[in-house]
C-alpha cells in the first residue's frame, strides 16, 4: 500500500471494476418498478444536517472514484487477492440486497433476504465493495477518503430511519430491536 496512487489514464486501472459495479448496479435496478426506485431513493424529511453530512459523504465518494478511475490496479499483490475477494463478496451481496429490497412488500419494512441480518445491507456491501477496489489499488488516501465517506452516510442512515419509524411505526421500531443496523454486532 502507498499513501497516494500514481494517478494515470490506462488500460488496466480502477476504472474496469467500476464499470462492472455501475454496469450491475443498473442492470439489476432497471428491473425494478417506479414504486421501487421512488423508494430506494425517498429523502423526505431529512433535517439539514443530514443532507449536508449526506452531501459531504457523497461529495467524499466522488472524490475516491476519480482517485480509484486513474490509479493502476496493483495485480499480484496481497492487497490486490484480498482487494478482488471483497470487491466481489461486495458486488454479490449488493446484488442480493437490491433484489430483496425490489421484491419486499411495499407496505411494510423490508425484514427478509440480507435484511434479516442488516438494517442496511446495500450501503454495507457498496462499503465491502469499495474497501476491496481501494485495496486492488493500494492506496491508503482512497480508505482514508472511504471512511470520511462512511462517516458522511451515517447521516443518511438516520434520516432514512427517522422516516421508516414515521411510515411503519411499531413494526419497523420492533425490527430496529432485532436487527442491527450495518452487521452482525454493529
Amino acid at each position: 500500500m502507498e499513501l497516494f496512487p500514481a494517478l494515470s489514464i490506462g488500460w488496466l486501472n480502477g476504472w474496469l471494476p467500476l464499470v462492472i459495479y455501475v454496469s450491475i448496479k443498473i442492470i439489476i435496478t432497471s428491473t425494478c418498478p417506479k414504486e421501487v426506485k421512488t423508494r430506494l431513493i425517498d429523502r423526505k424529511g431529512w433535517t439539514k444536517t443530514q443532507i449536508v453530512m449526506t452531501t459531504i459523504g457523497k461529495s467524499f465518494t466522488l472524490i475516491n472514484i476519480i482517485l480509484l478511475f486513474l490509479s493502476p490496479l496493483k495485480f499480484g499483490s496481497v492487497e490486490f487477492i484480498i482487494g478482488i475477494i471483497l470487491y466481489f463478496i461486495g458486488i454479490i451481496a449488493l446484488s442480493i440486497a437490491i433484489i430483496n429490497f425490489k421484491n419486499a412488500p411495499l407496505g411494510k419494512p423490508i425484514t427478509t433476504g440480507f435484511y434479516k441480518i442488516s438494517r442496511n445491507p446495500q450501503l454495507f456491501s457498496i462499503y465491502i465493495l469499495f474497501l476491496g477496489h481501494i485495496l486492488m489499488i493500494g492506496s491508503w488516501i482512497s480508505l482514508i477518503i472511504l471512511l470520511i465517506s462512511i462517516f458522511g452516510s451515517y447521516y443518511s442512515i438516520l434520516g432514512e430511519e427517522k422516516r421508516l419509524n414515521e411510515r411503519y411505526g411499531d413494526s419497523y421500531l420492533e425490527y430496529k430491536e432485532k436487527v442491527p443496523r450495518y452487521f452482525i454486532f454493529f
